[in-house]
């Protein structure tokens, strides 16, 4: 439900490739057509790894446990992911990707250590289905601190650093992709070190703090960054929301934003990051960039055709956004120097995102700038 016909391993492993990854996580692992479906594209070559010429995947899902929190598992091969599938109670887990089952956090990670998997709280803050939404503490929801814990799109390191708990918590940023358009897939990743390609060498980097960097998005490019109606998707002050007891005056349900949660639930108001945490290197998807420079809608023929004439002639889309010379992209397509300019010196203007909508970018502030219902004064972030 809800992912693109075509999002197969067929159609993923070639666009992760001009992307610029190496090891992507299949997610749905627990739905026995989808494992089917990932023998039958790949190659098995050991230690959890099943691998096309294009690039790696491993095993990952999520599980829809009690309060509709989310929760991210990494998983070690297809044998283990099969035993859980069946163990599972769940209505629906031969229907959907994510599998909903009557289990607390403590009851998930159980069954996750059981079988030695790796576990998390998927997009840790975001309103619906984050972990944050309902606990205030990560210790409430497993009773102990899990495997590392997912940022998700509306979040970065500077703003889960201001939680204490999370201090000895690895970070991972991904972003669960529902169709393989390059806007869409690998728009947050992370760079790992490694001994080798294996869930054994994955498993060791995350508890030993070999994770090197978290790349994705500006986070007030997030659809649940900010505090707005889900129906209008008006940005509202918290405040206000709260007083409305979020309602909208359109009569839309006001979701709180994952800005105003962390702040509710911070320790400090600046970050605190500790001596293992890496950077974190925000991205912008490069096709969005383009389609904001020419004015056409992400996925024309006219954005795709000059991101993969960029992707042809300067290389993958991670070289193209951080480190291939200006003078090199120029000659592909001199329209998109200035973007990628102010993209490198942070000189893009961003509408926050918030609803359930994605934040917009733009070379004006005056142009994307809109109304902001408040009580006090609500600002717009300038990346």
């Amino acid at each position: 439900m809800a992912t693109s016909k075509d999002m197969l391993i067929d159609n993923i492993a070639p666009q992760a490739k001009l992307k610029g990854l190496q090891l992507m996580g299949t997610g749905d692992a627990l739905h026995p057509g989808w494992l089917d479906i990932i023998e039958k594209s790949t190659e098995y070559v050991g230690g959890g790894i099943y691998s096309t010429k294009y690039c790696d995947f491993i095993l990952t899902c999520e599980i829809e446990g009690e309060k509709k929190i989310h929760h991210l598992i990494i998983i070690p091969n297809i044998e283990i992911a099969r035993e859980i599938g069946d163990k599972l109670v769940s209505n629906n887990k031969y229907k959907d990707g994510r599998p909903r089952a009557k289990m607390n956090g403590k009851e998930i990670m159980d069954l996750a250590k059981e079988y030695d998997c790796l576990i998390g709280p998927a997009h840790a803050f975001t309103p619906w289905t984050g972990m944050y939404k309902t606990f205030d503490s990560i210790i409430d929801c497993y009773g102990r601190a899990p495997d590392f814990l997912e940022l998700g799109l509306s979040a970065d390191t500077d703003m889960a650093d201001t939680i204490e708990e999370l201090q000895n918590i690895p970070f991972l940023s991904n972003s669960d992709a529902h169709s393989p358009w390059p806007h869409r897939l690998g728009r947050e990743f992370n760079q790992i070190e490694l001994q080798d390609i294996s869930f054994e060498s994955l498993k060791s980097s995350i508890k030993n703090n070999k994770i090197k960097a978290n790349y994705g998005l500006v986070p007030n490019l997030g659809k649940y960054h900010m505090t707005a109606c889900t129906k209008c998707y008006k940005l509202i002050d918290p405040n206000l929301a709260i007083k409305n007891k979020m309602k909208c005056s359109c009569g839309g349900t006001i979701k709180r934003g994952v800005d105003f949660r962390i702040s509710q639930i911070a320790t400090w108001n600046k970050p605190h990051h500790p001596s293992h945490r890496p950077p974190y290197i925000h991205l912008l998807p490069l096709a969005e960039i383009i389609s904001m420079v020419y004015d056409k809608g992400v996925t024309t023929k006219t954005v795709q055709g000059k991101w993969k004439e960029l992707i042809d002639n300067v290389g993958n889309e991670i070289e193209i956004l951080i480190d291939a010379p200006i003078d090199t992209i120029s000659k592909v397509n001199e329209d998109l120097v200035p973007a990628i300019e102010s993209f490198r010196n942070k000189s893009l203007y961003i509408n926050p995102g918030g609803g359930g909508k994605y934040g917009e970018i733009s070379f004006d502030e005056k142009l994307i700038k809109k109304e902001v219902e408040k009580d006090n004064n609500v600002t717009l972030d300038n990346f």
